[in-house]
């Protein structure tokens, strides 16, 4: 059996000294322990460090809407659109971008999605300053949301590197490492408001154009494209009249909506909740991190927690503390407790990471007891395996774009609640429905006794 040593599986490239491949076995134990662990470690590494960036960029306007004072003229609706439009487009183009791996490879494509966020980053460094019109900002806004296209197209190029036994493991990291992209921007705009203050919001995107020219030069030196991946004709329609698809979602939007919902939001409303303990920029700042920094490093608990408890008995009880959570913030907001406040929204980020391990397990697990069924009706478990691979990705990658739309719903209800009540309660009211809307759907479709019940998910 040849391993990737080989001259046939690893061909010279002049490129750097790289190797192309041109065999990829990851489920070969043989080959997987000789050569390919290191080369899909290599990749995850460099993938990680990409998407960190995208994420990173995709929420540059949380930071900029703290700096965004009297002189410029925008009200707190106007921020939450600002901060609603990049999750829009973030959103459209996960689907795509996930597509683009196979159409293109993925080192090709992530190095291309890397130079991309230059497209936001450089005018948003020479424009933004007072008496720039509030169109450009929506435009400059919008145009971020191509760092979340990054997340799609960094998970499915590392789902082909490793082996089903290493893939949560592997995808756990590598969303991690994205997601830590939120808290990263907030950190890198309160280090320009506490040292250069309020204004000069440009130097925070500043920061970034180097570190995007160092991710597609990482990209092109030490990424590999896999040799065979191709999008499976089809899968995505199949996957589209599948109702798990549209159940899925639907959770997800719960938990990876809220996530990068609250993410955008949170130092907008803290400012506009408690402005008379958070009167600057920089004082909400201090703050806006935290929540962001603690949803992204707990979601590989989820993970693990659905490992060995079921997918979806801790997708229920994380909606269900979700749902007591945006209670919690409700009451502490209309008592004015601040030390509660935090508390409750802290949880809402704690169980959010949670929620988006715990979904993303649920997903193959669900083609997996599918495919188990459909074995022992057909006999041909290979042929139901094959299915459930092909559907269980597509679902991804739907779910996966469905969900980051989340996040505009969540600064759309802030912005409207704002808008007519001068307070966010309308806001905690409908997440709070939203989650016993999710928890409620999970029990019914997943948990609740019954023949047509899933075993294992």
């Amino acid at each position: 059996m040849r391993t990737l040593a080989s001259p046939t599986t690893l061909a010279p490239d002049t490129v750097g000294g790289r190797r192309r491949i041109t065999d990829w076995r990851p489920e070969d134990p043989e080959f997987w322990d000789t050569t390919g662990a290191p080369v899909a470690r290599r990749n995850l590494y460099v993938s990680i460090f990409a998407e960190h960036v995208g994420f990173s960029v995709w929420s540059l306007w949380s930071v900029m809407v703290l700096f965004l004072g009297p002189e410029y003229g925008v009200d707190p609706a106007g921020k939450f659109l600002l901060t609603a439009v990049p999750a829009a487009l973030g959103a459209v183009l996960r689907l795509p971008y996930t597509l683009a791996v196979a159409r293109f490879g993925g080192r090709n494509w992530t190095i291309v999605s890397a130079l991309l966020l230059l497209v936001p980053a450089v005018p948003m460094a020479l424009l933004i300053e007072p008496g720039v019109a509030y169109s450009t900002l929506m435009l400059l806004a919008c145009l971020t949301g191509i760092g979340g296209g990054n997340f799609a197209s960094s998970m499915a190029n590392i789902n082909l590197f490793f082996p089903d036994r290493l893939k949560g493991r592997a995808l756990g990291l590598n969303a991690g490492g994205g997601n830590l992209g939120v808290p990263a921007v907030q950190l890198v705009g309160l280090a320009v408001l506490a040292t250069a203050g309020a204004a000069y919001p440009r130097l925070v995107p500043a920061v970034y154009l180097p570190l995007i020219v160092l991710a597609a030069l990482a990209a092109a030196r030490w990424l590999d494209n896999v040799p065979g991946a191709r999008n499976e004709p089809g899968a995505l329609r199949a996957a589209a009249r599948d109702p798990h698809t549209w159940v899925m979602s639907l959770l997800y939007v719960g938990t990876f909506g809220s996530f990068i919902g609250f993410g955008f939001a949170f130092g907008q409303v803290l400012q506009l909740q408690f402005h008379d303990r958070f009167p600057t920029p920089v004082d909400a700042a201090w703050l806006t991190f935290l929540g962001p920094l603690i949803g992204s490093l707990i979601r590989p608990v989820g993970g693990q927690l659905a490992d060995r408890l079921g997918g979806a008995r801790v997708t229920f009880w994380n909606f269900v503390a979700m749902a007591a959570g945006a209670g919690l913030v409700l009451y502490a907001a209309r008592e004015r407790s601040f030390p509660l406040y935090l508390v409750g929204f802290l949880g809402l980020f704690v169980f959010s990471g949670i929620g988006n391990g715990s979904t993303y397990k649920m997903i193959p697990a669900i083609f997996r007891a599918r495919a188990a069924t459909e074995a022992e009706r057909t006999g041909d478990r290979e042929a139901a395996e094959r299915r459930a691979r092909r559907l269980s990705g597509a679902l991804i990658g739907v779910a996966g774009a469905v969900g980051a739309s989340g996040g505009v719903l969540v600064n759309v209800a802030f912005r409207q609640s704002f808008l007519v009540a001068g307070n966010a309660d309308s806001a905690y009211l409908a997440f709070i429905g939203w989650y016993a809307l999710c928890f409620a759907v999970t029990w019914v479709v997943y948990l609740r006794p019954g023949p047509a019940k899933l075993s294992g998910v």
